[in-house]
């Protein structure tokens, strides 16, 4: 029989030692799990014996000349650094299968920046916070982490907490257990990662098709800018064979201020990777700003920024693409689902703008042209054939 899987309990001890004492005690009565108490307290507790990783071992990771946790202006920040490197450690040990947290501010953006900087997506991490009700994309980033409203501030423990910190580390063991019973043999279906739109969905919808058909597994990313983000994550941490990139439409996000932007990296892990991929123009022709309504708003791209623009960027992007890892696919009668003949964000002088700013751009990559809009099929279809040509032309130098 395998152990009990082992969640660490990552806390201020100096201030909410009752509450992480009682995360640990469920945890343990659960019978599927243990668990250890890491303290990151400014200040060693009135109390200790609970605690299994101390602050002075944590803080040992560290070199001597780091900043003391004698303020709370250079802890958080001493902190983060040395709990990340243990949680790092333990999870390449294979010590712990899950982690969880709780607190406030503090503790929450410390616990934060180590549950997504120590362990890759898919791993069982979870927050409890009094910031959880509020806007908490800084804190999730890119990652699959589970943050959980606090209702109440953690201080002492009374009836409230005890039934939500109790819901909370119940549902941390489950998941670190149900973590180490996936550990066994898995499907042999390699990945794929496409980019979606609803504008880009009908060619998403055939290449999905096609893809499985070849015998990939396809994860698809919503282009929304954490989607990108997320799938950019993925690609560096080598979890897909490939990446069709058909809906890049976070670039013009990010080139105008638009609130999907997936930030400044975004279409550079492939290339630095060398993984096989296939980029094409998917709802470039548009932005996503904030009206003031509780949606974004599409708006057309080209009234806030000459397109030729975005077509440099992307050649920029793929300036050091390798030619045998990469091909660029260009629909020359739209790039979305409203941005062909007859749709309202239909601009030839603007499609052509960008196109012209690629086919000019001197990269060394292919670029191939289609002589239909981005939803027809046939586009999807030549876009698989590509990738899966690339990948195949991989495989056979291994």
């Amino acid at each position: 029989m395998p152990s009990p899987p082992v969640v660490a309990v990552v806390g201020t001890c100096d201030t909410k030692y009752e509450a992480f004492c009682y995360i640990k005690h469920v945890i343990n009565a659960s019978g599927s799990c243990k668990a250890i108490l890491i303290d990151i307290g400014i200040y060693d507790p009135p109390e200790h014996h609970h605690i299994d990783i101390s602050r002075s071992h944590v803080l040992r990771v560290l070199p001597e000349d780091a900043p003391n946790v004698s303020s709370r202006d250079t802890a958080l920040e001493t902190m983060t650094r040395a709990i990340t490197a243990i949680l790092a450690d333990l999870y390449a040990e294979g010590t712990i299968a899950g982690v969880i947290g709780a607190g406030g501010s503090g503790n929450t953006s410390v616990c934060a920046t180590a549950f997504r900087d120590a362990f890759p997506i898919g791993f069982p991490k979870l927050l409890v916070s009094t910031m959880a009700s509020g806007y908490t994309a800084h804190y999730v980033g890119e990652t699959d982490m589970t943050m959980m409203y606090s209702v109440v501030d953690i201080a002492g423990m009374n009836t409230l907490l005890h039934t939500i910190l109790g819901n909370a580390a119940a549902a941390i063991a489950s998941m670190a257990l149900q973590s180490q019973l996936r550990q066994g043999p898995s499907p042999q279906r390699r990945s794929v990662a496409v980019t979606m739109f609803g504008l880009t969905t009908p060619c998403v919808q055939v290449a999905t098709r096609q893809l499985e058909e070849l015998g990939y597994s396809v994860v698809t990313f919503h282009a929304t800018g954490s989607g990108g983000r997320s799938m950019e994550r993925l690609i560096r941490e080598g979890y897909f064979v490939g990446v069709l990139d058909l809906t890049t439409t976070e670039l013009a996000d990010e080139l105008v201020g638009g609130v999907l932007t997936a930030g400044p990296h975004r279409l550079e892990a492939a290339v630095d990777k060398s993984i096989p991929q296939v980029v094409s123009v998917g709802a470039l022709d548009m932005v996503q700003l904030w009206p003031g309504l509780d949606r974004p708003c599409q708006v057309f791209w080209s009234t806030f920024h000459p397109p030729q623009a975005l077509g440099q960027t992307i050649a920029d992007k793929l300036r050091n693409a390798l030619p045998d890892r990469t091909r660029v696919l260009l629909p020359l009668r739209g790039f979305s689902g409203i941005n062909k003949d007859g749709g309202p964000f239909w601009d030839v002088e603007a499609d052509g703008a960008l196109l012209d700013a690629l086919r000019s751009a001197g990269l060394e990559c292919p670029v191939e042209e289609l002589d239909t809009d981005i939803n027809d099929p046939s586009f999807a279809v030549a876009a698989v054939s590509s990738l899966h040509r690339l990948i195949q032309s991989v495989d056979q130098h291994f």
